[in-house]
């Protein structure tokens, strides 16, 4: 009888190997999924070109609403800040009499009335610049602690969190033969993580 190429021949348990049996044809290979973790400098880096990409690298999205939450906030309320401290400044140099003419910033709003005083204006429009510098150092911080905590957290991301983080101690006393009259007590302590 004449064997024919590509029939299985009959294995028996003797001569099995596993490493050639395959379900899968040989053009498809296989690889084990195995986490792999972020490397930290390269999340830093990525958070500080575009704020929220480091989130999105550790695999927290929810995170990214959050950071353009809060930069978008603060960044239309210091826009805001900024425009009223242009119309109080406006107004403050447009009714004080010992400004120059070179040193006008436009007309004065319709909002603030002509009747105002100076010191008013002028209180005015310090409040509203210093509360605009005050928010432009909010939006660095906030642009700054998007940063860092992508970065923390790909550091942080490979500690084991699971709900087995036990520490047990156990203290005991064993008594140890000193000879064949007497025996020493001991104490011994077991320590589990």
């Amino acid at each position: 009888m004449i064997p024919f190429e590509g029939i299985a021949q009959p294995v028996t348990f003797q001569n099995y190997d596993r490493s050639t049996t395959s379900f899968l044809p040989d053009n498809i290979a296989v690889e084990a999924s195995v986490e792999e973790f972020p490397d930290p400098k390269k999340v830093l880096k990525r958070s500080l070109m575009i704020p929220g990409w480091g989130q999105v690298t550790n695999k927290q999205i929810w995170k990214v609403p959050i950071v353009y939450g809060l930069i978008g906030g603060l960044t239309y309320y210091s826009i805001q800040l900024h425009s009223n401290y242009q119309d109080y400044r406006a107004a403050y140099y447009n009714l004080n009499p010992n400004t120059p003419d070179d040193f006008k910033f436009g007309p004065t709003p319709d909002y603030i009335p002509e009747s105002s005083s100076l010191e008013a204006l002028r209180q005015n429009r310090n409040f509203y610049r210093n509360r605009r510098d005050l928010v432009f150092v909010f939006v660095g911080l906030s642009y700054a602690l998007n940063a860092i905590d992508a970065y923390v957290f790909a550091h942080l991301r490979s500690f084991d969190v699971s709900d087995d983080l036990s520490f047990k101690s156990d203290f005991e006393t064993i008594p140890i033969a000193y000879n064949a009259y007497r025996s020493v007590p001991t104490v011994s302590l077991t320590i589990n993580f």
